[in-house]
C-alpha cells in the first residue's frame, strides 16, 4: 500500500493500521515526515502569503503615508508635531518622533509597528520585538533611504520564505516524533492491558498511524482558522482511542517478534 492510501485508510480504518506493525521501520518514518508536511500546509501558506503581504504593506506605507523623517545618533526627527497613527486592515502603524508614545504602549497591541523617538517595536501575535536606533551607530537613515533598502530586501523574500519554512518543518517532525514516542509508550500499557503480545518497535509503528485522524483534523482547523479549546487534549484523547481500536484488531495471542 503506498502512502497516500495509508494516510486515507489511517483516517478512519483501525484495521488496515494493525496491518502496518510488520512493516519496515524506515516506510515508518517517512510517513511521519509526509504527514508531518501534509499538516503544515495551511500553516505554510498563511504564513508565506503574510510575510509578502505585511511587507508590501510596509513598502507602500514608508512610502506614501509616513512623513520625511531622519534617523540620526540614535533618534528619530521629524517636523510632525503629534503621533500618526496609520490603520491598515488588522495591522497598525504608529509613528512617534516627539517622545510622546512609549514601549509600553507598543507592548499592549496586537499586529502593529511602532516608529518611536529611539526605537522601532514590532509586535505579531501578542509577541514584541525591538529594534533600538543605537544599532545604526555612525549611520544617519532618510525616509528615502528606508524607501530604497525596503525596495532591495524584497528580492530576499523568495530566499527568506523557504528557509523559514524548511526549519519549521524540521523543528514540527521533531515534535510530532516524539509526541509518537509518547503515543508508543503509552501504548505499552494499552497492550499489556488488552493482553496483547507486541513489541514496542511494533507498537511504535501503530503509534505512527494512529496520529493520523487528529493530525488532519487539526490541520483542517488551522486552514479555517478556526481556534479549537482545549486542542491539546481531544488531540491525545482522539489518537488514545484510535490505538486503542487498532490494538482490539490484533490477535491477542500473536507471537511476539522484533
Amino acid at each position: 500500500m503506498n502512502i497516500f492510501k495509508q494516510l486515507i485508510v489511517s483516517l478512519y480504518s483501525p484495521k488496515d493500521i494493525s496491518t502496518f506493525r510488520n512493516q519496515g521501520i524506515g516506510k515508518t518514518i517517512l510517513y511521519v515526515f509526509f504527514l508531518t508536511f501534509i499538516s503544515l500546509l495551511p500553516s505554510f501558506y498563511f504564513f508565506s502569503t503574510t510575510v509578502v503581504n505585511d511587507f508590501q504593506m510596509m513598502q507602500t506605507t514608508v512610502q506614501n503615508d509616513l512623513p520625511s523623517f531622519t534617523i540620526e545618533n540614535g533618534e528619530l526627527s521629524s517636523e510632525e508635531k503629534a503621533p500618526i497613527t496609520i490603520n491598515k486592515d488588522d495591522f497598525t502603524i504608529m509613528f512617534d518622533s516627539t517622545g510622546t508614545v512609549t514601549s509600553d504602549d507598543a507592548g499592549n497591541t496586537n499586529n502593529s509597528i511602532y516608529i518611536l523617538k529611539n526605537e522601532v517595536i514590532y509586535t505579531f501575535a501578542g509577541q514584541s520585538q525591538s529594534l533600538p536606533y543605537t544599532v545604526l551607530e555612525g549611520i544617519n537613515l532618510t525616509k528615502e533611504d528606508v524607501v530604497e533598502l525596503t525596495s532591495s530586501m524584497e528580492s530576499f523574500l523568495p530566499i527568506f520564505i523557504p528557509i523559514v519554512l524548511v526549519i519549521i518543518y524540521l523543528l514540527s517532525s521533531v515534535g510530532k516524533f516524539i509526541g509518537v514516542f509518547f503515543l508508543a509508550l503509552i501504548g505499552l500499557i494499552l497492550n499489556n492491558t488488552l493482553r496483547r503480545n507486541l513489541t514496542y518497535g511494533r507498537l511504535w509503528r501503530l503509534a505512527a498511524y494512529s496520529i493520523t485522524l487528529p493530525t488532519i483534523f487539526f490541520m483542517i482547523m488551522e486552514a479555517l482558522r478556526t481556534i479549537v479549546p482545549s486542542g491539546f487534549l481531544i488531540y491525545w484523547l482522539v489518537a488514545i482511542i484510535m490505538l486503542v481500536l487498532v490494538l482490539k484488531e490484533i490477535p491477542s495471542q500473536e507471537a511476539k517478534e522484533e
